[in-house]
């Protein structure tokens, strides 16, 4: 397995960290600002017409990881080829949160085979409910496959996004990657770092990611209370003060949940996952070095090789940390084998079974890697 990391910027064009003539990758991941991968001939496109006989996919961010960096209004990318590993890469539109189990079981049962090792979710990051779209992988997927990726971005607008694959790079869509074969090992890790304060609150009424009600009272009047000033900032504010859900009201842990959207007429806040009626949901914050902590306690999870480590982090993560973004991405490294391409994009939610599991989740406001290695 070999990796070339690549980069597009404004003043550059591509910039490859090696001569493209070496080989010819199998597979090519990028991760793109929005107004990049929307140009009819921007540097989405024109990497996959450089190698025509790749698979070439990827999403819109809310910025663009490489090494230890993070930028703006770029483009990142790796080009792996692969020594025996086989890849393909399949995609689905989901027109609303409702067809989103169906997407997800339809992608997996055109991937299922015997021989597959894993699979990667590029989903768009407003229209779908991650909960059921990874509920309905979870439901074709053959025991044993692994499931991680994430939800593409779009800076802190929530305006649009976006997902490629090929010359098909679109809104409302979802690409997922197959691997197969015996000799790819797959790690994968994802924490938080974020501290759960205040009341426990019932769910009194939500509909799938809809929250209306906690403890019987308007979701959205409440969580403004909690805001304060900074209420008229949403839903990006929202990314400071993510939800706990919690399955009961003992529970010690539980899943971080994000806002993407409020709707002032219903009182309501829209979330990337399932909010169910009879769970708790308890307010969250946190400090730059807990997400710093959270972020190499990820990599430490996810080691164990890694010529290529996938990095995806929530955008609310990147508003808390403001300038110091990028000691995130830097404890990544130093916990990652040396050696190794890095390459990832903030994002509206991550996928990934929690650290020590197998069963896949969407989570919000973690750090989540996911390494490949080929022996």
């Amino acid at each position: 397995m070999k990796v070339i990391a690549a980069q597009w910027s404004t003043t550059r064009g591509w910039s490859f960290d090696a001569p493209e003539g070496l080989f010819e990758p199998d597979w090519i991941l990028y991760f793109g600002a929005t107004a990049r991968l929307e140009e009819a001939n921007g540097p989405a496109r024109e990497l996959h017409s450089r190698f025509p006989k790749a698979i070439c996919c990827g999403c819109s961010t809310s910025g663009e990881i490489l090494g230890d960096h993070v930028s703006d209004d770029t483009v990142v990318a790796a080009l792996v080829k692969f020594s025996t590993t086989r890849v393909k890469a399949v995609a689905a539109q989901v027109a609303g949160p409702e067809h989103s189990s169906a997407a997800g079981k339809s992608l997996a049962q055109q991937l299922c085979a015997d021989d597959l090792r894993h699979v990667l979710v590029l989903s768009e990051g407003l229209k779908v409910n991650g909960t059921t779209l990874i509920a309905g992988f979870r439901e074709a997927l053959t025991p044993g496959v692994t499931l991680t990726g994430g939800l593409a971005g779009d800076g802190t607008r929530f305006g649009r996004t976006f997902t490629g694959l090929g010359e098909q790079i679109l809104g409302s869509q979802v690409v997922a990657v197959g691997f197969y074969g015996q000799h790819l090992r797959v790690g994968y890790g994802t924490e938080g770092g974020w501290e759960a304060f205040g009341p426990r609150r019932l769910i009194t009424k939500s509909q799938g990611n809809v929250l209306f009600e906690l403890d019987g009272q308007p979701a959205l009047d409440l969580y403004k209370k909690y805001l304060g000033e900074r209420a008229s900032g949403l839903p990006a504010t929202g990314l400071l003060f993510p939800l706990q859900l919690l399955a009961n009201a003992n529970a010690p842990n539980g899943l971080v949940r994000t806002i993407l959207a409020v709707d002032e007429q219903q009182h309501s806040l829209t979330f990337a996952g399932d909010m169910p009626e009879g769970q708790y949901a308890r307010l969250m914050k946190a400090g730059q070095d807990g997400l710093v902590h959270g972020a190499a306690q990820a990599a430490s999870a996810a080691s164990g090789g890694g010529q290529l480590a996938v990095l995806v982090s929530c955008v609310g993560r990147r508003l808390v940390l403001g300038q110091r973004v990028e000691e995130e991405v830097e404890a990544v490294r130093k916990a990652l084998p040396p050696g190794g391409v890095a390459l990832g994009f903030y994002s509206y939610g991550e996928i990934c079974p929690p650290t020590g599991l197998r069963n896949c989740e969407l989570h919000n406001q973690t750090m989540t890697i996911t390494t490949f290695t080929e022996a």
